[in-house]
């Protein structure tokens, strides 16, 4: 498998990807039940290995049980990711939903900003739907479910230059639909 430097020889990392990159869709779909994630997360889980070899020990198991380990844990992260995204997608829906119109103490005026803010939240919601999926996720973890960008990057499993990237990206995005920016 691997030699004693650390590195892959080509032909023997095709080799390996082949017979174990089925086991690691596998233990990835049981976990997400969507192949195109769970073949994802294998492409994931192969690249990491590819560029840092040393992240498997033999002495601690073998390959085939580590890339299983690896691809469940990538998965759950990458599921844990979805719901936060889902919730923070739901708890902005139900806030623009909610929303009192003529409480005790309220003006006119009030109903009258509480009534803009909610078709801000509407329009923003709705811009934000067309930016890429990577790059909603990371908009909503970060502004829905309150996470800084080390926190989106862990929780997607993506590098934190990458997790800030792509909040910029979704914020310049959805800015650019409500008329409000630029395009990047």
């Amino acid at each position: 498998m691997l030699k004693e430097r650390r590195m892959w020889d080509p032909r023997e990392f095709s080799e390996t990807y082949s017979r174990l990159a089925p086991l690691a869709v596998r233990a990835a779909e049981r976990v997400l039940h969507d192949r195109a994630a769970a073949e994802d997360v294998a492409q994931d889980v192969f690249a990491t290995l590819w560029e840092r070899p040393g992240t498997y020990d033999p002495a601690r198991g073998s390959l085939a049980h580590y890339v299983a380990m690896v691809a469940r844990s990538r998965a759950l992260d990458r599921w844990r990711s979805r719901q936060a995204s889902d919730a923070a997608t739901e708890r902005l829906g139900h806030d623009v939903a909610l929303g009192t119109l003529c409480g005790p103490g309220q003006t006119s005026g009030d109903v009258d900003d509480a009534i803009v803010r909610r078709a801000r939240v509407a329009a923003s919601i709705g811009a934000l739907r067309q930016a890429p999926l990577e790059q909603r996720e990371a908009v909503l973890l970060a502004y829905g479910a309150g996470l800084s960008a080390r926190e989106v990057a862990r929780v997607t499993a993506v590098p934190v230059g990458t997790a800030k990237s792509r909040i910029r990206l979704g914020l310049i995005r959805t800015r650019c639909v409500l008329g409000l920016g630029e395009a990047a």
